[in-house]
């Protein structure tokens, strides 16, 4: 039976293979396990293997699993996936490590002012809506540079990139093309800040198409942990 850290390992096999053939060093590539839906079982199971990056889609989930955790795995860094009202920023403000899914300044500005003082910055990334679907959250890429400009001037938030999601389609082409514009974007905007070093971009089905990209941290859930249970989406 193949077991958690089996496909931990396989995935981390795919990672180091796409660095390989795009003249990359894996050192540079993270792979962020994305536990939405599934046990607590399983992230500990994940955590046993070595991994300690782990990112949850849904506020209240998230928080659960990080009290669950906080005292036996507290060295487990939360990043916040998924799409958030801004009713709900205080939550991840108090209780994750990273943002990727930012896109307005509204919700910036919330998440700076109910981070504790005693945490350090929260690390976000803006969201680009990179296949200007309608039903997808994220800004334009003309959007991003203000946005940016936003985040920096707000003392409890640390901007550290750009993440997006391509078009879920079979023709790789398109896929590439939407990695290949999030490469350019991410380089124009490390031009204003220099310190700018994540591209958050690639999953369980297209991560090879984004690592020879740039992208610096995969987000790979069902390559590790199986499907996901919708029944507790």
């Amino acid at each position: 039976m193949t077991t958690i850290a089996d496909r931990l390992a396989d995935a981390h096999q795919r990672i180091a293979q796409a660095a390989q053939n795009s003249s990359r060093d894996s050192k540079d590539i993270q792979l962020l396990a994305v536990s939405k839906t599934k046990p607590i079982s399983q992230i500990a199971a994940a955590y046993d293997a070595g991994q300690r990056l782990f990112g949850e889609n849904y506020v209240q989930e998230g928080e659960e699993k990080v009290k669950a955790l906080r005292e036996s795995h507290g060295d487990i860094e939360w990043h916040f996936i998924g799409p958030l009202q801004s009713n709900k920023s205080k939550s991840i403000a108090e209780h994750f490590d990273w943002m990727h899914t930012l896109s307005r300044e509204k919700i910036a500005r919330r998440l700076s002012e109910q981070r504790p003082e005693d945490l350090p910055p929260l690390q976000v990334c803006i969201q680009v809506n990179i296949s200007q679907e309608e039903s997808k959250s994220g800004v334009s890429p003309e959007e991003i540079a203000p946005l940016a400009d936003a985040i920096s001037a707000l003392p409890k938030l640390t901007l550290r990139g750009l993440m997006a999601i391509p078009t879920a389609t079979s023709d790789e082409s398109v896929q590439q093309a939407e990695f290949r514009q999030m490469q350019t974007l991410f380089k124009q905007l490390q031009q204003s800040y220099p310190a700018i070093d994540t591209l958050s971009m690639g999953m369980s089905q297209d991560l090879e198409l984004a690592i020879a990209s740039g992208s610096t941290m995969v987000r790979i859930g069902s390559a590790i942990f199986g499907e996901r249970d919708y029944a507790k989406a």
